[in-house]
């Protein structure tokens, strides 16, 4: 059977579907067999963000309503043999996805892969709930902001009160954290919250990876390319760390601290 892992935030634009298509490309990379299905109806980010935008012929919503079996929606990664990825609709109809066809789905393709990956939408919309219900684990995408963080606070509670874990008893949702686009100089002035603060002081949420502010992200995305090909890049270091740590692996956070500023630097001002 497959494990089932939720990538969510609290509020939408902190980078959880770039958080989504890496992760999901780094389980596939180390010989996982692995689907990442797009839970955000009407907003179709991920297939954008792997490249896969024309390849899609059915969705998720297609095999819900019966329109097509799911082997015709899953579309096969460019770059991967062992990653897929089941689009979502670009419906308005938010109420499109159902919590019996959710489950049949999921059922269906932990009879075929090892990981599935479910790309929450933002906050605790219905989108996002049917996302996390059937999760064994779920990471949570946070940026170092107070507004952020509050919001990732609720969608723990909702994690740790209404997954089929919970409800049935069987156990609860294992928690990570991914604090993204964290910048050392700008926390080490206070402009934003440290690492410490937001996972061991508010959260409570084991910390699986810090990704900094990176252009390299935006490169990526404007390639359809998960960033963690880009392995010549911060994030993209940063990401295959946290897939690491995933799997168990202890590797120690990088690009976290403050650079010290050469003499040149210091004389000038730079």
């Amino acid at each position: 059977m497959a494990k089932i892992v939720v990538i969510t935030s609290g509020k939408g634009g902190v980078g959880k579907t770039t958080t989504s298509a890496s992760f999901a490309a780094g389980l596939a990379l180390r010989g996982y067999k692995t689907v990442v299905i797009d839970f955000d109806v009407g907003l179709r980010n991920l297939d954008l963000l792997m490249g896969c935008e024309n390849r899609i012929v059915y969705d998720f919503v297609d095999v819900i309503s019966g329109n097509a079996r799911l082997q015709q929606a899953l579309v096969k990664d460019k770059q991967l043999e062992k990653l897929y990825i089941l689009p979502d609709s670009q419906t308005r109809d938010k109420d499109a996805l159902t919590e019996e066809g959710v489950a049949e789905v999921i059922e269906e393709l932990s009879k075929q892969f090892d990981y599935i990956i479910c790309d929450s939408p933002a906050g605790i919309e219905r989108g996002a709930q049917l996302a996390m219900y059937h999760a064994d684990e779920a990471i949570i995408v946070t940026n170092p902001e107070i507004s952020s963080v509050r919001d990732s606070d609720r969608i723990i509670g909702v994690l740790q009160s209404r997954t089929k874990k919970v409800e049935e008893g069987t156990g609860t949702v294992r928690e990570h954290l991914v604090i993204n686009r964290y910048n050392p100089e700008r926390a080490a002035a206070k402009e934003m919250m440290d690492i410490d603060t937001i996972s061991n002081d508010i959260l409570k949420v084991p910390l699986l990876g810090v990704v900094p502010e990176s252009n390299s992200v935006l490169e990526a995305s404007n390639h359809g390319e998960p960033v963690i090909h880009y392995q010549d890049s911060v994030a993209g270091q940063c990401y295959d760390d946290i897939v690491a740590r995933f799997l168990g692996e202890e590797r120690p956070l990088r690009h976290i601290d403050v650079k010290k500023k050469s003499f040149l630097q210091r004389w000038f001002g730079g």
